[in-house]
Parts: structure tokens; sequence; C-alpha cells
């Protein structure tokens, strides 16, 4: 049962919690002090990794070889195991919340209890005969050892503990959140039960050696890709909340950016001072610039809005059936087109306190509409072959 075929080594789920660990670290940097559920969750990733990386059967040799004990290194994981359980429980309080006394007081709880059950797997290994130093299947190859038996269940029963009620609590949560918040959850979820399922095979293959039968192969070679897969589970659900949430941010920044082309063409020209920005200035910042472009183009052509115009333009839209917001956005695309067409045309400039309803700083969304509307309504495209050719610049194009 030593053979390497079918094993799925540690160094991957291992990695793969380093990274979420790495993510969310400039997070924890800012918040550790004052945000416990910062800490909690920085602890879980930490010790789970821990937990595979001493858990390569390479790193089990060193430690053995290092402190001279046969199989010293499986207490040792065991420990690091306990203490992710006790990270997984104390996560799950304080994502809760409440009573600030009565979270204090589980948290104090779990940490005795997992203290106990670390001190109970020290205790047993020193009792325990283990001469022969094992890698993969320590748990069935000493199942029916005196005191070794006490601390394999020790491990797996507190395992299984902590996995089952993180897994029913987190579960319960899922009908109160929505986005990227709720498909973390799913996959923590399914993180542990899948935890439970290592467990189940673990303790089958255990239970197997009592019986006399030998389901070894279901300890050596199915439980490891299961804990890999666990880790892979609960590493994005850590991480696909923020992550996610970020990505989803960067790509409707460069939505709105690519959807306000026209409207920074339409306006191209105007006599508006504009500061240039490097080529690998971010996304963010490059809409801003784009929006502030706009606005001051806006602001250059307040005297030459037209009130009847946008009047004209809006009631044309809604006999034509368009939605409120969609007609609204119709309107002001006209009313940009006819005071660039005034503005160039050299016509005199109106009343400077006509009002311009697109300028102000809430205007985002309407400047993405308007910008849609200069593109692809119809009644713009209507407008400008009334107006003429040399009413508006060639570069105004879909």
């Amino acid at each position: 049962m030593t053979s390497d075929k079918y094993y799925i080594p540690y160094l991957i789920p291992a990695v793969i919690l380093t990274l979420a660990f790495a993510i969310r670290l400039p997070v924890m940097m800012r918040f550790w002090r004052i945000d416990p559920n910062v800490r909690s969750v920085g602890g879980l990733l930490l010790l789970a990794s821990a937990v595979f990386y001493l858990g390569r059967p390479k790193t089990l040799v060193l430690l053995n070889s290092a402190t001279g004990i046969s199989n010293f290194a499986a207490p040792l994981v065991y420990t690091l195991l306990m203490m992710f359980c006790a990270s997984c429980l104390v996560m799950i309080i304080h994502w809760r919340g409440g009573d600030p006394r009565r979270v204090r007081r589980a948290t104090w709880t779990i940490g005795v209890f997992y203290a106990a059950v670390v001190a109970g797997l020290w205790t047993t290994f020193a009792f325990a005969e283990v001469p022969v130093e094992r890698l993969r299947d320590l748990d069935t190859y000493y199942a029916n050892t005196p005191w070794m038996r006490e601390h394999i269940m020790l491990y797996l029963g507190a395992h299984t503990t902590a996995c089952a009620i993180t897994a029913v609590v987190t579960w319960s949560w899922l009908r109160e959140v929505t986005g990227w918040l709720r498909a973390g959850l799913v996959l923590l979820v399914v993180g542990f039960i899948l935890n439970l399922c290592y467990d189940t095979v673990k303790l089958t293959a255990v239970f197997a050696r009592w019986n006399g039968r030998d389901l070894d192969w279901l300890s050596t070679y199915v439980a490891p890709p299961i804990a890999s897969v666990c880790a892979l589970f609960i590493a994005v659900g850590f991480i696909l909340p923020h992550l996610g949430q970020a990505l989803q941010g960067l790509c409707t920044d460069y939505y709105h950016y690519r959807c306000l082309a026209p409207f920074t063409r339409e306006l191209a020209g105007l006599d508006t001072a504009s500061m240039r920005l490097p080529r690998r200035s971010p996304i963010s910042r490059r809409l801003v610039h784009r929006r502030t472009q706009i606005s001051d183009g806006l602001l250059r052509l307040q005297p030459y809005m037209d009130p009847g115009i946008r009047e004209r333009a809006l009631a044309e839209a809604r006999a034509r059936g368009e939605a409120p917001k969609r007609a609204a956005a119709t309107a002001e695309a006209v009313a940009v087109v006819a005071a660039v067409a005034a503005l160039r045309g050299g016509a005199e400039a109106g009343a400077a306190d006509a009002p311009v309803p697109l300028a102000g700083p809430a205007a985002g969304p309407d400047l993405v509409a308007v910008a849609k509307a200069l593109r692809r309504s119809p009644a713009v495209s209507s407008f400008r072959a009334r107006s003429g050719p040399a009413d508006h610049p060639e570069s105004v194009r879909p």
C-alpha cells in the first residue's frame, strides 16, 4: 500500500490555500486589529495550508528523522488540524455576531475543548507503541493498536464535529445573502461537506480494520484526493466574494468607459481643458477622466441647450413607445447634438442659466444611457439627417 500510482500530492491544495491567504493578505493587514472576522479567516487559511504542507510524505519523513521518533509527525499534523477545526468554529461565531460576552464565552469554550483534544492526542501518542514509520496509511495500520486507536478516533471525531457544525450553520445563511457572498458560502458548504466525506472514508477504513476486513485503500487512495478537492472549494469560497466583486467592478468600469466613447466623440473639439492620462492608467481612473471630459463639455454647451428641442424629442420618443428612462436619454441626446451643432454653427448663446441635468455628480448612469442613444437611437440619426451633414463632425459614428 505504498505505491505512488494513484497518490494525489498535498502540495497542490497547500499552494491553493496559500494563494487564497495571499489574496486576502492586504485586507488582513488593514483590519487585523479591529475585525475578529479577518483574524479568524486569516488563521483558518494559514492553518489549513500548514496542514497540507506538513502532511506531505517527504515532510513527514523529515520531521520524524529530525526528532528520532517514529511517526512523531502524526500528532503534530493532527494538532494543526485541530487548530484548523477550532478556527472554523470561531469564524462561525464571529460571523454570526451577537452579544459580545456570549461571543467571547463561546470562543473560550471552543478553545478549551480543542486544547483538551490536543492534549489527548499527545497523551495517547506518548502511551502508544508505533515503531514502524507509516507515511500514508498510519490510521489503518495502527487501527487496532492500544492508545493509537484512541488517538485516531479522537482527531477524526473532533474534525467531524467541527466540519458538521460549520457546514450546517453556513448552509442556514444561504437564504440571507445574495451575489458573490452567496456564491462563496455555497462553495464553503460544499467544501465542508466534502470534509465530512473525507472523515466518513477514513472512519469506514478504520471500522473495517476493527472487524477484520481490509479497506485500507479507502484511507490511502480515496481520502487524499477528497482532501485536495476540499481545500480547493474552501480556498475559492473565501476569496470569491472579494475577487468576484473586484472583477465585477473592473468589468463594469470598462463597460461604462467603452459606452461613453460616442459621447466623448460628440463633444470632441469643444474648447475645454483636458488632462492627458498615461496609457497604463487604471480603467477606473480613465473612466473618471472620461466622465469629467463629458461634464466639462456639457458645461460648455449649457448656453446653447434648447429646452424646446429636448421636450419635442421626449414627446416623440414617448409616442414611439420607448420606456421612460430610454425616452429621457433619447431626448437628452438630441438636445446635445443640437447644442453642438449650434455652437459649431456660430449661433448666439442663449440663457446661461439653462438647466443641464446631465452635469450633476450623480449622472453616471444617465451619461451611459445618453451615450447609447447617441450611437443607436433612430431619433438622433433622424435629427442629424434633418440638420444636415455639416452640423455634426465626421467622427460621430457608431
